[in-house]
């Protein structure tokens, strides 16, 4: 009987409806952080900060919907610490355990002016402009007074840039008086010093040639990030601001908003900044765009999978982001250490879980980290075990038979063989990492299998399994044998006849096979069966001179390497010299004439 659970719903799966999300928190203002999560109850929550666990206390009160109230948010406790960090959730069940995204938890702050405002003096009808910046968490918002009033920014004269740059238009004798920057976000409101704006001198009429006062200059900006180009510019008639970009492209309208008399918001464009009908003033520069920091972010999440024992199962988890994001894997909320048993691969975005056993039931996340952000997703090991599975293998054992092969052998399991429908033999080099291990198929009746194309003088692991229908055995005991070393190719061998008493043999090592050692050389009189030799000569000697030869026989010469393993087979060659005696008596022998330099490789005996 097949014993699983039904385990395919959605439900069952330990997830989380709502994670929390990075805050900027006010100092001493209640501050929740939210947890929902869905599955099997019952379901138990916890929190920590950077990696330690929250105790309830008067401060941090946990409710039953997984979310966290901290009554009173601290930069700084009076025991040192900070209610500042990265908080995450834990969510457990019967089915293991998950972790939420990292929320990062800023308090909100408020720097001194850096950039404070300057007294300016301007002409009446010309411009004035006052500049101011300010750091802060979240980004403050600027706003501008006169004389303690609120400027009137819905009067077109007035121009105010996100940057803090007040810009005035067409200057009269009312915007003279005392002016002030001020800064408010969530962590309060700051007042610059305060700067003049004098009037002087009366309208006048006299032509003035264009100038620009202050010009916008060259950025480097990140994705979605505004873009505010400056342009304030004089002259009479007031001057008349346009853009255009080098290459000759039209600038889009999209995206793109006039503020001011010439002042531009837009992305990611090259342009000029040039003045009125009669007279221009060009300024030049570069706005260029790179990739933010942007997020981690799942492009494959993981997918939960049931899988029989012994089998393999992998998950995969693909995320994008800038910079690129490091990817992370929980088993039951703790980091996966990689082993023989568990490996990860791809910069971790596969991880492969080898001979699956119960063990290996639970909830796996992979969590996504840059320095923008995190993220993370959850998937459930499911393992299959069926009742009635085959026993293990037993009694496996190597024979070595060549450099190249080695036969595995085995026994059948002694209980549960009757639905067994064949064998897989699992085989791998014992020095390479488990991931490089390869199958074969064997049928039942066999219980043997020969592995050919194996490298010479290496070690090998075997085990096997035994398969039914419904999932595989167990393992069988690991069996470890070595392959024969190789021995040398047969070389080539070349001869000439020096006289009627001596020849030259020359011999060509091969590259293929083994690496020889040296060489041994033999020679006997045709037919008498004995040969002369070994003559053993090093393997940078290739050539020798047998000399003291009777002329009136036909020789055969045989070459053969060797190295530690043993003799290759040896490569034969017969020489006459009868034909060199012969050329003196102007016939020659009719038995040579069939025979002459005959080449032929025998195998060494």
């Amino acid at each position: 009987m097949l014993l699983l659970f039904s385990l395919h719903t959605k439900s069952i799966l330990l997830s989380f409806t709502l994670e929390p999300s990075d805050i900027i928190a006010v100092q001493e203002q209640p501050l929740m952080l939210h947890c929902q999560v869905e599955g099997i109850p019952p379901i138990t929550t916890q929190w920590r900060r950077n990696g330690a666990l929250i105790v309830e206390d008067q401060n941090y009160v946990m409710f039953a919907n997984g979310s966290l109230l901290i009554g009173h948010f601290q930069k700084t406790k009076s025991d040192g610490s900070s209610d500042e960090g990265d908080y995450e959730c834990i969510a457990q069940n019967f089915f293991g355990l998950v972790l939420s995204r990292k929320a990062r938890v800023q308090a909100a702050t408020m720097a001194d002016f850096h950039v404070q405002p300057r007294s300016v003096r301007a002409e009446l009808g010309g411009v004035g402009r006052f500049q101011c910046q300010i750091h802060g968490l979240p980004e403050p918002v600027i706003s501008w007074e006169r004389d303690g009033q609120p400027v009137d920014t819905s009067d077109d004269r007035f121009t105010l840039l996100p940057t803090g740059v007040l810009q005035i238009t067409g200057v009269c004798p009312e915007d003279s008086g005392m002016y002030c920057c001020v800064a408010h976000n969530s962590a309060g409101v700051k007042h610059s010093a305060g700067a003049q704006l004098t009037v002087s001198g009366s309208q006048s009429s006299v032509y003035k040639e264009p100038m620009i006062l202050v010009g916008p200059e060259n950025l480097t900006l990140t994705v979605h990030q505004t873009a505010i180009l400056e342009c304030v510019a004089t002259g009479f008639p007031r001057p008349i601001v346009s853009w255009s970009r080098l290459d000759g492209r039209p600038i889009g309208v999209e995206g793109i908003q006039v503020l001011g008399t010439g002042n531009l918001i837009f992305l990611s464009y090259i342009y000029v900044a040039y003045g009125n009908g009669t007279g221009s003033h060009y300024l030049l520069l570069t706005l260029s765009l790179y990739l933010s920091a942007a997020p981690a972010e799942f492009v494959q999440p993981p997918q939960s999978i049931a899988r029989p024992v012994g089998t393999t199962a992998i998950f995969t988890c693909l995320a994008q982001g800038e910079p690129v994001p490091q990817i992370t894997w929980l088993k039951n909320g703790q980091i996966l250490e990689p082993d023989g048993h568990v490996k990860l691969r791809n910069n971790n975005s596969t991880m492969t879980i080898y001979g699956v056993t119960q063990d290996d039931e639970a909830i796996y996340q992979c969590i996504a980290e840059n320095s923008a952000g995190s993220t993370q997703a959850s998937a459930r090991l499911t393992v299959l075990w069926a009742d009635g599975l085959p026993g293990v293998p037993t009694g496996i054992r190597a024979e070595v038979l060549s450099p190249t092969s080695i036969q595995v052998s085995w026994n059948e399991p002694t209980q549960n063989t009757q639905d067994i429908i064949g064998y897989v033999l699992h085989i791998r080099k014992t020095a390479d990492p488990v991931e490089m291990e390869y199958q074969e198929a064997v049928s039942k009746m066999t219980l043997q299998q020969v592995i050919g194309d194996l490298e010479p003088s290496a070690s090998y692991s075997f085990y096997v399994k035994a398969y039914t229908s419904r999932g595989a055995s167990k393992a069988s005991e690991t069996a470890v044998e070595s392959t024969l070393g190789e021995v040398p190719a047969p070389p080539a061998l070349f001869t000439k006849v020096i006289n009627s008493t001596v020849v030259q043999a020359t011999w060509e090592p091969s590259t293929k096979m083994g690496q020889q050692e040296g060489f041994n050389l033999y020679y006997r009189k045709v037919p008498v069966p004995i040969f002369t030799g070994p003559l053993t000569f090093p393997r940078n000697v290739t050539q020798y001179n047998i000399t003291q030869l009777d002329p009136s026989f036909v020789y055969e010469i045989k070459i053969l390497a060797f190295n530690q393993h043993g003799e290759g087979n040896a490569t034969l060659r017969f020489v006459s010299l009868k034909e060199t005696l012969h050329h003196r008596h102007h016939h020659r022998h009719p038995y040579w004439s069939h025979l002459h330099h005959f080449l032929c490789p025998f195998p060494h005996v």
